[in-house]
């Protein structure tokens, strides 16, 4: 085998690392201007023309010829007969991913999900009345690849939330249903699914046809077509986030496995060739150990062209002059997924600032959080965490204020707020709140 992973070596000592690295980090969100109008056709026909234009799509793109929409709506019956057929060690697996998901969403829902008032010294109750959406449609990546951890990371805190009713979509090109993500739906409590997919199947949840329901928000990773569609239906409904290629950081000290490390950058290169897998350490030596274990072990992968493309067109081995200057360059990075390998991650866990999920310790790796571990594995990419969070049981709850003045209030506040809507130039604000005065 001829192929070579050749990340880029950098070192921060060297004159040139700015530019390289800025080069090296560059990725363009922008979606390519034909894909942006072939979507915004899509939209358009769905929204005239609902369920027909669904069907015309499907066939069009996934090769599924059907003649009516009950055709791809997926049985509760289906779903769990697909898990019963699992084999016992799919099936245990699912499920005790699915009830670590649930446990850490339902602790979070207690940290942070709760409504709450208080009263001040004149009576007037305040508060936050938390409550989940109706109605919310997770988008399921198909085709090439099946993901079922993404049933379950979509789909649990919704339903932790308390959301009424998920609705999955997912594409099966020319049918092919992958038994997994259809057990995931059984196990995390999916109340309807489709299989369809692309911006057709954003369209139809956004909208609303004579079959799928119109939801309150979508979330889930596709292709560059899903992601242009859910901008573009954004405020018509509530997305999650735009979705960049994977990333992960690797900040080591030198002292775990060079194999174990190398094979974290791959979990994340064999994504798709856009993934990026940097690691940051200030030990020479180890930076080759870890580079010779890239060349040993890319062999034995089956996704090794995707690796390899990813790691020499996006990859770096990046030597810095101490672990203090390690964190502050992966919080300028603010990666999806950043790994503390090192003898004492807590001692450098409260200098990173930026980052969607951070792994400490050796034994951490990136992909037990991407299954089993409980948090999410929905997270912001393209440096995005620097002001963004993973998905979590507050993405499916919306706050309402609550708000009641006792009469004794209504004097004070009458008053403040009569002077400020005069200052604004709005009478009739004013004189609302004067009429409450004594």
């Amino acid at each position: 085998m001829n192929l070579i992973a050749s990340p880029a070596i950098l070192s921060t000592a060297d004159s040139a690392f700015e530019a390289d690295f800025k080069a090296r980090l560059h990725w363009s969100a922008e979606t390519d201007a034909g894909i942006e109008q072939r979507v915004a056709d899509i939209l358009a026909d769905v929204q005239s023309r609902g369920d027909a234009a669904v069907l015309d799509y499907t066939a069009r793109f996934d090769g599924l010829q059907v003649s009516t929409m009950a055709e791809l709506e997926l049985t509760q019956a289906e779903l769990k007969a697909a898990f019963d057929a699992l084999p016992d060690v799919q099936r245990n697996a699912l499920e005790q991913a699915a009830k670590r998901v649930r446990s850490y969403h339902e602790a979070q829902k207690k940290a942070s999900g709760e409504s709450w008032s208080y009263r001040d010294e004149d009576g007037t109750l305040l508060g936050q009345k938390v409550t989940p959406l109706d109605r919310v449609g997770i988008y399921v990546p198909g085709g090439k690849a099946a993901y079922p951890s993404s049933v379950l990371m979509n789909a649990i805190p919704a339903h932790v939330a308390g959301v009424g009713e998920i609705i999955m979509v997912v594409p099966t090109p020319k049918g092919e249903k992958n038994a997994l993500v259809l057990a995931a739906a059984y196990v995390a409590g999916v109340a309807r699914a489709f299989t369809i997919g692309g911006a057709q199947a954003v369209a139809a949840l956004a909208y609303g046809t004579a079959t799928v329901p119109k939801v309150d928000k979508i979330t889930g990773p596709g292709n560059a077509y899903v992601a242009s569609a859910k901008k573009r239906v954004f405020g018509v409904v509530g997305i999650d986030m735009i979705a960049g290629p994977s990333e992960i950081l690797v900040l080591a000290d030198g002292s775990t496995p060079p194999d174990w490390v190398a094979m974290d950058l791959f979990s994340q290169a064999e994504h798709d060739e856009l993934a990026q897998s940097i690691l940051l350490c200030p030990d020479a030596a180890y930076i080759d150990q870890v580079q010779a274990s890239i060349h040993k072990l890319l062999p034995e992968m089956p996704r090794h062209a995707i690796i390899a493309k990813s790691l020499n067109d996006r990859g770096a081995l990046i030597l810095t002059r101490s672990m203090e200057e390690a964190c502050e360059i992966s919080n300028r990075i603010a990666p999806e997924h950043l790994e503390v390998s090192s003898r004492d991650p807590h001692r450098w866990e409260p200098l990173l600032k930026h980052a969607g999920a951070i792994f400490l310790g050796a034994y951490t790796s990136e992909s037990l959080g991407d299954y089993c571990a409980g948090p999410n594995h929905v997270l912001p990419t393209s440096g995005t965490a620097r002001f963004s969070s993973p998905l979590g049981v507050y993405d499916f709850q919306k706050r309402s204020s609550l708000i009641e003045v006792s009469e004794a209030g209504a004097q004070t506040l009458g008053q403040i707020a009569s002077v400020l809507a005069h200052g604004e130039g709005l009478q009739a604000h004013a004189r609302a709140a004067e009429m409450r005065l004594k």
